[in-house]
């Protein structure tokens, strides 16, 4: 009961108070929320605030990262930029030194080429002047040393040893019109040269060369020794007579057949290949004998006639063109196409030597007690 009135009494107690409990109360809630809501506000906004910042932060270090990248790849292209354009300076260089090598080369050999040049035509120039100075004398001496190659040449490659007197005899002749006193020992040895090749008794190699000629325009009409197929036959057109005497018929018969007696049996008939292979095998050989006179080779050339003679014989019947052909092989065997040709080439080189023979003259006049008489030229004419 007591606590129950003590309740009541607080109850009352309270009643009385509350109005303004209540009021200061809620004033200081009411403060405290205010409180707290700034602080929460305050604090999301540091909290959001920081947020930032970081991402910022994080987002400058990456740009920061991203531009440091990108430098330093710049620098690495600009090295390599650089390093590409030294090597193009250096090979720019290379090839400026090789291109004023090259040009420095070129001009050197020019100029050689030109100081050739102008050397040859200085030459050319005091070999024409030379040529112009010379007096007649000078050109018969030339003159004489055309025909003296002239004759060597024709004894050594032709065996020409009339043209050889002629031009050794032309070439004397040149010099004595000359009267240079230094050509005595050349006209010396010129007689001593055609006196040799005067001894020479040279086979007529142009007159045999057109035996051989006139031999081989024969062959066609050169008798086979034995019968062959395919000869030309002469068919004359029939008479219409019916009858006719039989002397006419033999007659006629004798006109178209010819009987030629042989000493040799005929075992066969040639054909008409193997007659064209006869005739053609002698001119071959004939040819050969050609060939032999042009290289005078003695032993080839008589070889050629008896083994023509040989074939002649034994495949054309003897008849008169054979006995004539068989003649003009031995007549031509009688001849010997080698000869020994005297050496004719010591006056053509004491003639080259001619200012060598002045000079020796120029001492033998200067000192007349010790050199030979010189021998008068119109008495060796």
């Amino acid at each position: 009961m007591a606590e129950l009135i003590e309740s009541v009494e607080q109850q009352q107690t309270v009643k009385e108070t509350s109005p303004e409990v209540r009021r200061s109360r809620s004033g200081f809630w009411f403060g405290l929320i205010i409180l707290l809501v700034i602080a929460v506000v305050s604090g999301a906004g540091y909290y959001f605030l920081s947020q930032l910042r970081d991402k910022q932060e994080g987002l400058g270090g990456e740009v920061k990262g991203a531009v440091s990248q990108q430098i330093s790849d710049y620098q690495a292209q600009l090295a390599a930029i650089q390093s590409q354009l030294a090597a193009v300076q250096t090979d720019v260089g290379n090839k400026e030194a090789h291109f004023t090598n090259s040009v420095t080369e070129f001009s050197k050999l020019q100029n050689e080429k030109l100081d050739s040049t102008r050397k040859d035509l200085s030459d050319e120039i005091q070999k024409l002047q030379r040529q112009l100075g010379k007096t007649r004398g000078d050109w018969l001496l030339a003159d004489a040393e055309y025909l003296l190659s002239v004759a060597n040449q024709r004894l050594l490659l032709m065996g020409d040893v009339n043209t050889t007197k002629e031009a050794l005899e032309a070439a004397d002749q040149r010099l004595r019109e000359s009267g240079d006193a230094a050509a005595y020992k050349v006209r010396e040895q010129l007689a001593k040269d055609i006196a040799a090749i005067s001894k020479v008794n040279a086979a007529d190699v142009v007159g045999i060369y057109s035996t051989l000629q006139m031999l081989e325009s024969q062959i066609d009409s050169l008798t086979l020794l034995l019968p062959y197929a395919g000869k030309d036959e002469v068919i004359k057109p029939v008479a219409p007579e019916v009858k006719k005497e039989p002397k006419d018929l033999m007659g006629q018969l004798e006109t178209m057949v010819t009987i030629r007696h042989v000493q040799q049996h005929v075992n066969e008939i040639l054909t008409p290949e193997q007659a064209q292979f006869i005739r053609e095998q002698l001119r071959v050989k004939l040819e050969i004998i050609k060939i032999a006179l042009v290289q005078q080779n003695d032993v080839l050339y008589q070889a050629s006639l008896a083994d023509t003679n040989k074939w002649l014989l034994g495949n054309f019947a003897k008849e008169k063109e054979a006995d004539r052909f068989i003649a003009s092989l031995e007549k031509l065997a009688d001849v010997r196409i080698r000869t020994q040709f005297p050496d004719i080439s010591l006056s053509l080189k004491l003639l080259r030597d001619i200012t060598k023979l002045r000079i020796e003259t120029d001492k033998g006049l200067s000192n007349p007690a010790k050199s030979t008489p010189v021998v008068d030229e119109a008495a060796q004419q």
